[in-house]
């Protein structure tokens, strides 16, 4: 039996005996006697007698060791044009500190802190400070505009809001600050205080008695040592991307999270202490919080937090320029950014130019990998290029090749097979298993690992009725797939309305919400389409109320207009056709996935259900390439 196997059965048959093992890597104030308890299911809880500080695993526990003078961190930052690097004791030193202003002013341990920051190293400081002191950090994507900053505003109700005064796009200057005044101008819930990180290419006008500068609370600030909490206590709140009404906050335990983060480091993306790992991508997403700030500087390694874009800052050899100038063993990106460095760059000429010798893998995760774009970057870069499948709500893969453990065959098309930790199924609608190669939806046997959801913040009726309901015992990814004869999952796409853009996460409801409120618009529908570069891109259909009289270009170009406003540009959101009618089921359910499947150029059979079949004509044209607007 190879190592992946002996691994995976073992922490099966006897989860608490492989993950009391694995908390061995972790230093405890209070080392857990109980590992998992499960006296109260569906509510699973890990190591509930432990007691930890995640700051102190991610930084103290290296500097003591001797290891102080070695990188910690590097802000690579092309929009600026500047690069820092931060070693374990400086960044130590910067955390405790802001922890020390943090505690001055009030925030103590429970307490949110709600962070709408840019990729700045400052980001991270205030991440891990939260952590030093106990307080429970909540990250917003900067792309994210002001009411839906607002809804999470409320629902955190954070002591503190921590921002930077702008943001710094590939041509252009994002404010931050005006968009946090309007969403604290729609929100119900006051902060006590904002601390402004001001940078020199967009200052923000404070607002006296309610803003103060980083600069201010860290010039007397007095450094401050971690407080111990228990290991089920939550590090953090990361609200899922684009929900309708009241947001899920997906909490994050300190204890599992932690471990489970040092031991997918070693095991999955084969890093140890002294390597440079890089995850392309954003602390506002939960590739950023697990892979950026979490399990690199939990496992002593160095994280790479790069401010640009795989292409245009300034070109599409961007990516590689970093691998070498930093000496990256191992990148972890979403397959959107490698499918527009080769749309810029097809014959990978730019790679040629950097010496990637210190990449030993391409690790691709966030939405589907498309096998043409898994074999350019193969056979370009020369390193295995390697899928992995999960979500915000788990906090790090379900399925993956396990490289450090065991490295595995690679198949295009699949991230491999599941994790240790994970007892993943497919299933059909009554719940019962289906055999290799049959479709279903894949649900994960409780209990869920360390490091996955104990609840949703605020919220446990919500998160059983979400998640744990559809299929008792089980956890509901919302995703579908199958598995084939040698035990590899295939991941073919959400069953629910969550859409994947570029790797973000994002519900068509909310965006039908925003198109819904045009005083034009009898009925919409919103669906994702399959878009070459981002995976998915969302398609608006708006009916139109009788009698109003629009022009058809004008009323699109005021959706859009309007999706940008409230979801933010992250959305993509470009696309609106009218249509005389909606496909619908006889009891009013509208056909998304019929639709979708006639624009993306399917011939979909009709539908048992359907009301009208004629509704169907439009959205067959739709699917003419000739005929796509």
């Amino acid at each position: 039996m190879g190592a992946y196997r002996s691994a995976y059965e073992r922490s099966i048959a006897d989860p608490a005996g492989f993950w009391r093992e694995a908390a061995r890597d972790i230093d405890w104030f209070r080392p857990p006697e109980r590992i998992l308890d499960d006296s109260a299911p569906p509510m699973y809880r890990w190591f509930p007698d432990g007691e930890l500080n995640t700051c102190h695993n991610a930084l103290d526990r290296h500097v003591a060791a001797g290891r102080g003078d070695r990188p910690a961190l590097i802000h690579d930052s092309p929009v600026t044009g500047t690069v820092r690097t931060y070693t374990y004791a400086e960044l130590l030193d910067a955390t405790a500190r802001f922890a020390g202003a943090l505690r001055r002013l009030g925030v103590g341990r429970g307490d949110r802190v709600l962070l709408y920051l840019a990729m700045v190293p400052e980001a991270v400081v205030a991440m891990l400070a939260c952590a030093r002191i106990g307080a429970v950090h909540s990250v917003v994507f900067g792309g994210f505009a002001a009411h839906e900053l607002a809804v999470r505003i409320d629902d955190a109700r954070p002591k503190v809001v921590v921002a930077t005064s702008c943001g710094i796009e590939v041509d252009r200057v994002v404010a931050y600050h005006p968009i946090l005044t309007a969403a604290l101008a729609e929100a119900t819930h006051a902060p006590q205080r904002c601390v402004v990180v001001q940078r020199p290419q967009g200052p923000a006008d404070l607002t006296p008695g309610r803003d103060l500068t980083w600069d201010e609370v860290m010039a007397d600030a007095e450094p401050v040592d971690c407080v111990p909490v228990a290991a089920t206590d939550p590090l953090y709140v990361l609200y899922t991307s684009g929900t309708t009404g009241r947001p899920k906050g997906v909490v994050r335990d300190n204890g599992g999270h932690a471990v489970a983060l040092r031991w997918s480091m070693r095991n999955i993306y084969d890093v140890g202490p002294g390597d440079v790992f890089w995850a392309a991508s954003d602390v506002g997403w939960v590739v950023g919080h697990s892979y950026i700030v979490y399990a690199p500087l939990l496992t002593g390694a160095t994280t790479v937090l790069y401010e640009g874009k795989p292409v245009g800052t300034p070109d599409a050899g961007a990516f590689w320029r970093v691998v070498a100038e930093h000496r990256v063993a191992a990148l972890f990106t979403a397959p959107t950014a490698i499918r527009a460095i080769r749309r810029q760059d097809p014959d990978g000429t730019l790679i040629k130019g950097y010496d990637l010798s210190s990449l030993r893998t391409l690790f691709l995760a966030g939405e589907r990998l498309d096998p043409d774009t898994w074999v350019w970057a193969g056979q370009r870069l020369g390193v295995p290029v390697v899928d992995n499948w999960w979500q915000t709500e788990t906090g790090w893969p379900v399925a993956a090749n396990p490289r450090g453990l065991e490295p595995l065959p690679l198949k295009p098309g699949s991230p491999s097979v599941p994790v240790p930790g994970y007892d993943v199924r497919v299933v059909d609608a009554g719940g019962r298993e289906v055999p290799a190669g049959t479709d279903g939806s894949i649900v994960i046997r409780l209990p869920l690992p360390p490091g996955c959801l104990p609840t949703l913040w605020g919220d446990d009726e919500r998160y059983v009725r979400s998640y744990l309901a559809t299929f008792p015992g089980h956890y509901l990814t919302g995703d579908g797939g199958r598995f084939d004869d040698d035990g590899y999952l295939y991941v073919m796409g959400r069953t629910d309305d969550v859409i994947n853009v570029a790797g973000h996460r994002l519900s068509t409801g909310a965006m039908e919400e925003v198109l819904a409120g045009h005083p034009a618009v009898a009925e919409c529908a919103v669906i994702g389409v399959a878009d070459a570069l981002k995976g998915q891109v969302p398609s608006g259909y708006v009916v139109l109320k009788a009698g109003a009289e629009a022009d058809p270009e004008a009323l699109a170009a005021e959706l859009v207009a309007l999706v940008r406003e409230r979801i933010g540009p992250v959305a993509a959101f470009r696309r609106v056709t009218v249509v005389p009618a909606l496909p619908k089921t006889r009891s009013g359910k509208i056909l998304r996935r019929t639709m979708r499947g006639l624009v993306e150029g399917r011939d979909e059979p009709v539908p048992a259900t359907i009301d009208d079949p004629a509704t169907l004509t439009v959205f067959r044209t739709l699917g003419d390439p000739a005929a796509t607007p």
